[in-house]
């Protein structure tokens, strides 16, 4: 077979791989993608650009929060209200719920701060974009990821805007708009690549010599740079060690993820984060997670427009031009509407049953707070428990937050690989845990070599190499034993 035949045979395959998700399932993809604040921003929009989607009146108290109990026991795992929905069948398809008043954590402030987006679609307002525009510019905002860069492709958020938004545009307004995104501050926000995100920051400093240099390194030398090879940017441009220097601290400068500056600051000068799950534990020894989605409303399609939709299917072709264009009208946005709700709906299932398969393969964590009895646990393990497929595992865990009693982490930090134990899987955590508690126990007029932390390492069961005693050493913040040697 030909190169070019094999080619193309690529090409109608990734083709047919492309066609093989539902407009449902991508929906759900993007949802399931977003954290809780996202996820209220995107329920905000549709609402308002649907407009037979509407927010229903709860019909339940505060307390009734989605919640979900684990013992160490053999019986069903099964998430439930408190007013005894039992299982997932029993919650209503229409039903979005906040989870408010008594589950709210003290030490987080929720809503009361201005998000990394908000200063964004701030900073966008300074611009005169049309009505059509500013729409967009508002998703290509919601794209970036928390760096403030965007990794999508931009024929992607083309799609998107096309499904989602009703909204019909092409990449080359898109890239106009982030040319237009370029200029918010800090710069490099809006980037498609850290070496993009670098030129940007260039780009914006004051036009010397230095700053010609420093486009040539980044645009033309970036393997180089980014591999620590300043020999060979010397030597190729014929720097001097004085001007290489000077290069080099302002190139050390650049902020790689502009995002995390925007993010950090708020009115109050804090970080605020706002956990998607809240879990707990009773004195029975069962685990209590709740389910965190925010102040976000039930949902529902307007009985007028089912009811509309009724009365014109049941005048068949009686119905007139304009009436048929009204019932096609309707029927597009009651569609919509039906499957937003289910998205969300396939969203909570799978967060929920995410966390249920991690709270019971870290059980003991949850009851204990102790970080060395978390297990080795991947993706797969999850995945495979829980009945969730793994990408939609990846995604439900990416971005998100869990408030435990022992603070708040983000859900893949209960991740880890595994190390070797007497011929037993251990968590890593657990091996550095035991390498600390060596390490703090010596004498520090004469600290163990990494030569000794193996031998006395390998003494306790735990087979790994001299190497990795050293990268797990700088991990914990230990230096070498010459450096850690008290000085008399």
């Amino acid at each position: 077979m030909s190169q070019n035949n094999i080619q193309t045979e690529n090409q109608q395959q990734k083709l047919e791989q492309g066609q093989s998700l539902s407009a449902q399932q991508v929906l759900t993809v993007r949802l399931t993608e977003m954290s809780v604040e996202a996820l209220r921003q995107r329920v905000e929009n549709e609402c308002q650009e649907n407009p037979w989607l509407e927010k229903a009146e709860n019909d339940f108290d505060a307390d009734d929060d989605l919640v979900f109990q684990h013992s160490d026991g053999e019986g069903e795992n099964d998430y439930k209200r408190e007013d005894d929905y039992s299982t997932e069948d029993d919650i209503p398809d229409y039903l979005i719920r906040a989870t408010e008043g008594r589950n709210r954590p003290e030490n987080i402030e929720w809503g009361e701060t201005q998000t990394f987006y908000d200063k964004l679609k701030e900073q966008a307002g300074e611009y005169d974009l049309d009505e059509r525009l500013r729409p967009i510019m508002d998703y290509l905002i919601g794209s970036l990821e928390n760096s403030g860069l965007i990794t999508k492709p931009l024929f992607q958020i083309v799609d998107e805007l096309e499904i989602y938004q009703g909204i019909t545009t092409t990449e080359e307004e898109l890239e106009s708009l982030l040319r237009v995104m370029w200029q918010f501050d800090p710069p490099g926000i809006g980037a498609r690549s850290i070496q993009e995100c670098l030129l940007i920051q260039i780009a914006r400093k004051k036009d010397t010599p230095n700053r010609k240099l420093m486009e040539k390194i980044i645009g033309q030398y970036y393997d180089d740079f980014i591999k620590n090879r300043w020999d060979r940017i010397q030597q190729r441009l014929h720097l001097s060690d004085v001007h290489l220097s000077m290069v080099q601290r302002e190139l050390l400068r650049l902020n790689p993820r502009p995002g995390t500056a925007l993010g950090e600051s708020s009115t109050q000068g804090e970080h605020h984060i706002t956990p998607d799950f809240i879990v707990d534990t009773d004195t029975e020894g069962n685990v209590i997670m709740t389910l965190n989605e925010g102040d976000i409303p039930n949902l529902v399609v307007s009985a007028e427009a089912l009811d509309k939709v009724k009365t014109y299917e049941a005048m068949g072709a009686n119905l007139s031009r304009t009436a048929q264009e009204d019932l096609q009208f309707t029927r597009n946005y009651v569609y919509r509407g039906q499957m937003f709700i289910n998205a969300i709906v396939q969203r909570r299932n799978s967060m929920v049953r995410t966390m249920q398969a991690i709270i019971k393969l870290q059980h003991d964590f949850f009851l204990e707070g102790d970080e060395s009895s978390l297990i080795p646990m991947r993706l797969e393990d999850v995945a495979e428990l829980s009945g969730v497929d793994i990408s939609t595992v990846s995604r439900v865990c990416n971005n998100k937050y869990v408030q435990t009693v022992y603070g708040t982490v983000p859900m893949r930090w209960f991740f880890s690989s595994s190390a070797n134990r007497d011929g037993d899987e251990v968590s890593v955590r657990k091996v550095k845990a035991v390498l600390k508690e060596i390490i703090q126990s010596e004498d520090t007029k004469e600290p163990f070599t990494d030569d000794r932390l193996t031998a006395m390492m390998q003494e306790k069961g735990y087979a790994i190499a001299r190497r990795t005693v050293a990268k797990y050493r700088e991990q914990l913040g230990y230096p070498a034993a010459r450096l850690r040697k008290e000085r008399t």
